[in-house]
């Protein structure tokens, strides 16, 4: 995870003091402009916004970023500032100064220093306007020497976008870029509200990801963004203006499953086929499990649609609708056995929904609860989204608590059988019944428990002891001489 490019603005390092803007360029108005836009330029939560996994800023961040009219202050843009705009042009090749403060500084009160920064940097001969929006907004694009610094600012392992070319019309003079239209402007929208939320930083964010299926077709993500420090280690959007049919929205995530579902290079196939009765060891074989990081939960990468533009109710119309025509990729199936209500997700999409106007209506932002998991009906924060309290987990503890049924039930079963003493009525115990049921004999004392049975075995023993003692008594006396007795007249010998 890259280091967030966002210090506290009272410990930059500012340039001097005696150096200005060049002429002829822009100079920041006295007051944040009022304008329309996609989003607007005020702040609409207050800069105390919650940050989704990271820590609040402990530094003044009113310090040259906003001064105080009664104050005698001039704020000049940093080198820090600088660099994160060209950062985060770098990846984004478009945006507005609007989009650029809730990317990078959602903590100020308006954009005025971010369009500073701009001006300064498009003095230096680094961004340039490459038109200006119905919104009035200007839409800042980086020019050669700018997106070289910038590549040499973004690590090898980030997406760097094409440069946008200066055109000239046949006079020779420059004309105004085309192409940005307003789905390029809530995707850039999207990417600021949830960076400025705390889910990463620019560097979290690549546009326009590839996933090429084997059928002809390639699948682009209008936005891939990781953010594990968040608890989001990976997340594909797609944003959509309440203009697409339902029928391409639930194309997508078909397109998305068939993906996900790819074996990886030199994958065994039977040994994935098996592993699919083994949870999440079936992953191990795919290739989105190469690409991607571990997404920690049950089930593939997450998917996420922004909605945007029309009516509220047309907005939650179209989520109702996604909802029932995708249910096959993200509603997981149920364990086969009777007494289980818990759901494998392992190889489901999760796929979650929210809209951009909901997102800046709420103080937390996209912090908040602004996100609904497709099958529930509540409205939760993203990591409560991507949980699945009714999958891994309760299965689990649906299982012991079987195990345990299914123990009670068999000792249940086992008592039914355990034989009674036929004399004194006592149920046996587990030493007499194991000693009666292991015999190959029955003896005459098998339907005694063991204290009868000994008992038993007692008064036969003394019996046939009586017995001996009687025999031999009989035979000793029948064994004896006959012996005469001698009168006082006996004949002497």
């Amino acid at each position: 995870m890259p280091a967030d490019l966002t210090p506290d603005p009272a410990f930059e390092p500012h340039e001097p003091a005696d150096r200005s803007p060049a002429d002829g360029v822009d100079q920041a108005p006295p007051a944040p402009s009022t304008g329309p836009s996609i989003a607007p330029s005020t702040a609409t939560s207050p800069a105390g916004r919650i940050r989704a996994g990271q820590p609040g800023k402990s530094g003044s961040g009113d310090a040259f970023d906003n001064p105080s009219k009664s104050l005698k202050q001039t704020w000049k843009p940093t080198h820090t500032r600088k660099k994160e705009v060209l950062t985060a042009l770098g990846i984004f090749q478009r945006a507005t100064a609007d989009h650029l403060w809730r990317m990078l500084r959602p903590g100020d009160r308006h954009d005025r220093c971010t369009r500073d920064t701009l001006n300064a940097l498009k003095g230096e001969g680094k961004v340039r306007v490459e038109t200006r929006l119905e919104s009035g907004h200007q839409l800042w694009v980086l020019t050669e020497r700018g997106h070289k610094e910038a590549k040499q600012l973004l690590p090898k392992s980030a997406r760097m976008s094409v440069l946008r070319k200066l055109q000239y019309d046949d006079d020779g003079e420059p004309v105004d870029g085309d192409g940005y239209d307003e789905h390029a402007a809530a995707v850039t929208s999207t990417a600021a509200v949830l960076t400025g939320a705390g889910y990463g930083t620019p560097l979290s964010w690549q546009t326009e990801i590839a996933h090429r299926l084997p059928y002809g077709y390639t699948q682009y993500a209008d936005l891939t963004m990781r953010a594990p420090d968040a608890g989001v280690p990976a997340m594909l959007l797609e944003v959509d203006r309440v203009n697409e049919p339902v029928d391409d929205l639930t194309a997508k995530l078909r397109r998305y499953n068939d993906w996900f579902e790819l074996l990886a290079p030199k994958a065994d196939k039977d040994r994935e086929k098996a592993a699919r009765r083994q949870g999440a060891a079936v992953h191990d074989f795919r290739l989105w499990s190469r690409i991607y990081p571990a997404t920690g939960r049950e089930g593939y990468v997450p998917v996420a649609f922004v909605f945007t533009g029309k009516t509220a109710a047309q907005r939650e119309s179209r989520m109702r609708r996604l909802e029932q025509a995708a249910r096959r990729y993200f509603a997981g199936t149920r364990y086969p056995w009777a007494g289980f209500t818990a759901v494998d997700y392992h190889q489901a999409v999760p796929v979650v929904v929210t809209e951009l106007e909901r997102i800046t209506a709420d103080p937390a932002g996209a912090a908040g609860k602004v996100w609904r998991r497709l099958g529930r009906d509540e409205w939760q924060t993203l990591s409560e989204a991507l949980d699945n309290p009714d999958g891994e987990r309760l299965y689990r503890r649906e299982e012991e608590q079987s195990r345990r049924r299914q123990a009670e039930r068999k000792a249940a079963e086992r008592e039914a059988q355990r034989p009674v003493c036929t004399q004194c009525g006592t149920k046996f115990t587990d030493e007499r019944w194991q000693v009666t049921a292991g015999s190959s004999w029955h003896g005459q004392w098998d339907g005694l428990c063991g204290s009868c049975a000994e008992q038993a075995a007692d008064r036969a023993e003394a019996e046939r002891v009586a017995r001996r003692q009687a025999e031999e008594a009989e035979r000793a006396a029948a064994e004896a001489p006959a012996v005469k007795p001698r009168g006082l007249f006996g004949r002497r010998r």
